[in-house]
């Protein structure tokens, strides 16, 4: 298995190598058509590689079926019925369809639920200074014990779920915020490149999307994450949760990141799309404001605390040596009490 951990690394390279010229290339060219497939493509294959290699084979199967199943059925029932997201219809220029739905669109569901899953979970953990939970087996002898009268809870089972299940809804909600906010930079752009086009009169609108869209992916994008969430994933420990990144996930957040950051700049420097940037940056960046304070007030105080160094016409004081000299000779012996001085005319 560890022969294959080069393939998310270098799919994410190929990622970024095609996103690079695509503003680059003339607007409705078949350049832009070949680079948006490659960038889906590769972007799957960095996300599902990544998710077998660091997660099992069981997490992977059910996290394809799915993002896959359900965007399907909500892409599919959109095209039919004009719910959840509006009406609309595919161009056909995203390659031949299945009941109205292009396979890459299915793709694009996948690669993207995967890091807005890992991003969530460590936007919704409680901070590294929270009580460390003890362990299921720990909980259980103690609460039975406690029930007896025979020792306290340290952790009441009700508490302990109504935390789990909190910290659930948290983090799908805030997945759900990171897919629909992607959501508000791609819609446009796929829309001026003719992949898909909206029926006239689908109510109030952002950027000539309809607002509908947007309330769409918000609650498809949060189911998805919460069922994707449940999934059985070997990382995940009971009690040993941190605020810190886990160690491996780099791949899937960067990818992420690099997204956010090149949406902004394409839609404002290439693109001449203020207002998509606007809407995109503002939407991807609601779930982080929770955690912004916090965030902040660290960067302040890394940034206040500066050791001052010594002057040099200070003078040293040398460290104090906790050892005994003695010590390294030989065995201490144990030191007697000393006794007071006789006094002069005592034994006269």
């Amino acid at each position: 298995m560890s022969a294959w951990v080069w393939v998310p690394r270098l799919a994410a390279v190929l990622v970024v190598a095609a996103q690079i010229p695509y503003p680059l290339l003339p607007a409705g060219g078949r350049g832009r058509h070949w680079l948006t497939a490659a960038q889906i493509l590769a972007f799957f294959v960095a996300s599902v590689s990544h998710a077998a290699l660091r997660r099992g084979r069981a997490f992977t199967a059910g996290y394809l079926a799915l993002t896959i199943g359900l965007g399907f059925t909500a892409e599919a029932v959109g095209v039919r019925t004009g719910w959840p997201f509006g009406r609309y219809t595919y161009t056909g220029r995203l390659g031949p369809a299945i009941a109205g739905v292009p396979p890459l669109i299915l793709l694009g569901w996948a690669m993207m639920t995967y890091p807005a899953l890992l991003l969530a979970r460590r936007l919704t953990q409680p901070p590294a200074h929270a009580p460390r939970k003890h362990s299921p087996d720990v909980l259980a002898v103690s609460g039975i014990l406690g029930r007896h009268g025979w020792m306290a809870d340290p952790w009441p089972v009700d508490d302990r779920a109504r935390g789990t299940w909190r910290r659930a809804v948290a983090t799908a909600v805030a997945g759900g915020m990171l897919l629909a906010g992607w959501d508000l930079f791609l819609d446009p752009r796929m829309v001026a490149e003719d992949f898909w086009r909206w029926a006239p009169g689908g109510g109030p609108a952002l950027n000539g999307i309809p607002l509908t869209n947007a309330v769409g992916w918000l609650c498809v994008g949060t189911v998805l994450v919460a069922l994707v969430d449940r999934l059985p994933d070997p990382t995940r420990r009971p009690g040993r949760e941190t605020s810190r990144w886990p160690a491996g996930d780099g791949v899937p957040l960067a990818l992420l990141c690099w997204t956010y950051g090149s949406w902004v700049l394409a839609c404002l420097v290439f693109f001449d799309q203020p207002m998509v940037a606007l809407a995109g940056g503002v939407g991807m960046a609601l779930p982080l404001l929770p955690r912004a304070p916090r965030a902040a007030a660290r960067a302040v105080r890394r940034l206040a605390y500066r050791p001052t160094p010594a002057r040099p016409d200070e003078p040293r004081i040398p460290p104090f040596d906790l050892t005994d000299a003695s010590a390294s000779t030989g065995p201490s012996r144990p030191s007697t009490p000393s006794r007071p001085p006789e006094s002069p005319g005592r034994h006269r």
